[in-house]
């Protein structure tokens, strides 16, 4: 017996919602005629497609199997309509997800060779690791941005690529940083804006005052970068940052930076899920930052 297209339609647009009530409502359809509809096109296959977790709709092996498959049917059959009827062609969309915390310059560097592009959307959402790793299994994200690599499942496996890694600094306000004192000495005597306890960058500062023999006063505890760089502004105290996080101001002397380097690296990595045709947009993206610096 041929293939319902129809069946396999329903299956792609509740794949990339990841909620069935949400995908019926936008097609007008009851879930329960919509879940036969699918369940249908499970019969024909005779695998099943998705298993619930909660609330939310998870591929199943076979699941995203039959989802390659639909995006590249589904694509080919825009691209016909395209070309036989002499409309432009639709943008095409790279939907990245972003950790919260993630420097919001990075991100923009990262991204730049395809937010100049007239023919791309790119959707960019912001999230925890949680949140950013369950929306790449159901597909929602073609590709995450991290500090971290996630952990190696092999019920969802993941592709790390490591894209980029920047030192770290010690910056604040000239009235409060002496770019010429040791680290040591900064540490006993000033207030710090750090990174929370869940950052690898934290990790690691940790570790160095340890070694110094020295427990930092602890300004703040700041989960987000603009909010790190806006706190070193006005003169809390000493942050931890990536220089690029504070690009503008230590261009313009607001802020200052330590001589000495605390040692500490930040490593970027872009998070994809493992697939038989995945989106070329991230290929080209990934292709394009081996070949340019993110943090020049």
């Amino acid at each position: 017996m041929p293939l319902n297209y129809h069946h396999l339609r329903y299956f792609w647009a509740v794949a990339h919602d990841g909620n069935l009530t949400r995908t019926a409502q936008r097609l007008n359809l009851s879930q329960s005629a919509l879940s036969v509809q699918i369940k249908q096109l499970e019969d024909r296959l005779g695998h099943t497609l998705f298993e619930r977790r909660g609330r939310q709709l998870h591929l199943t092996e076979a699941g995203r199997i039959a989802l390659d498959h639909a995006d590249a049917i589904f694509s080919t059959g825009q691209e016909l309509v395209a070309t036989l009827t002499g409309t432009v062609q639709t943008r095409k969309a790279l939907r990245v997800g972003a950790l919260a915390t993630l420097s919001r310059n990075f991100q923009v560097g990262f991204l730049r060779p395809i937010l100049s592009r007239m023919d791309v959307e790119v959707i960019l959402r912001s999230g925890s690791p949680t949140e950013l790793l369950e929306g790449l299994e159901t597909l929602n994200l073609d590709l995450v941005l991290m500090n971290r690599p996630p952990p190696n499942d092999s019920l969802t496996p993941y592709e790390t690529h490591q894209i980029g890694e920047q030192d770290v600094s010690i910056v604040g306000t000239p009235e409060r940083l002496d770019p010429n004192r040791p680290i040591r000495d900064l540490l006993l005597d000033q207030p710090f804006i750090l990174p929370t306890t869940d950052s690898s960058v934290r990790t690691a500062f940790d570790a160095m005052a340890s070694r110094l023999s020295v427990r930092p006063q602890v300004a703040a505890e700041v989960d987000d970068m603009a909010m790190m760089r806006l706190l070193a502004r006005e003169d809390i105290g000493l942050a931890l940052v990536a220089p690029i996080v504070v690009k503008d101001e230590l261009t313009s002397g607001r802020l200052k930076e330590a001589e000495e380097h605390p040692r500490i690296k930040e490593t970027f990595f872009a998070i994809t899920l493992r697939r038989r045709f995945p989106n070329p947009l991230v290929q080209d993206l990934l292709k394009q930052t081996t070949e340019t610096s993110l943090l020049s």
